[in-house]
């Protein structure tokens, strides 16, 4: 009998054996059977705690192959830079008109930007936005004069990831449609991003583990070991 390779294992429920990218990636390709597109998430457990500030991890960092989600972005801005959100596509646009919006429940959005004589206004919506991780911050670009460009990198791929209180660093990275080349260039990226932010007061082994699923199916294991 022909020896399996590891994505022909994962197929028939071996979840436990440590794979390269591409192995995962295909394993979590053929277990995404669903009707719809599963949604692609990575979640990497790092060797940090972030209950000290110097081992904090957040940033952002573009998908080369897009989320193939339809981001909302939501946009604090006045005047010319207002004109700028809306001709960039964001999807609404105010100051304190979206304020008393969002205020009063309206939360049709994925991301919030402003610029940053917005952040007084906005910064009173702490308590709303922040537990939903939508609160603007310059470390992520979402505090910018540039507000279209930051517009258009919300829309085209631009994914913000921080750590959690396990040490745990998750997010989307593309659908199920997408091919095995366009996953691989967003997982790499990814994990590109989150070596770059390393805090200073990680110590030890800094990656621990990583692991690649579907809306609907397994986890897969990839070995730190493989990626930079």
């Amino acid at each position: 009998m022909a020896k399996q390779t590891k994505a022909q294992k994962a197929r028939t429920g071996d979840t436990l054996t440590l794979m390269g990218v591409s192995d995962a990636i295909a394993a979590v390709k053929a277990n995404a059977t669903a009707k719809f597109d599963e949604s692609i998430e990575i979640a990497v457990n790092l060797g940090v705690d972030p209950r000290h500030a110097d081992q904090q991890v957040r940033g952002v960092v573009n998908l080369p192959s897009g989320t193939g989600r339809d981001v909302r972005v939501a946009v604090f801005a006045k005047d010319a830079k207002a004109a700028e959100a809306l001709a960039a596509g964001a999807d609404v646009v105010g100051a304190e008109d979206l304020y008393e919006k969002i205020n009063g429940g309206f939360m049709d959005f994925d991301r919030v930007i402003a610029s940053p004589d917005m952040m007084a206004l906005v910064g009173r919506l702490g308590k709303v936005l922040g537990p939903r991780g939508l609160m603007p911050n310059p470390k992520v670009g979402t505090v910018t004069p540039n507000v279209g460009q930051a517009v258009k990198d919300a829309k085209g791929g631009a994914v913000e990831f921080r750590v959690e209180k396990a040490g745990i660093a998750h997010g989307g990275i593309g659908k199920a449609s997408f091919t095995q080349e366009a996953l691989e260039a967003n997982v790499k990226a990814y994990l590109d991003a989150l070596n770059r932010s390393k805090p200073s007061g990680a110590k030890g082994t800094y990656v621990k583990r990583i692991t690649l699923s579907s809306t609907m199916g397994p986890g897969f294991k990839i070995d730190p070991a493989t990626v930079g």
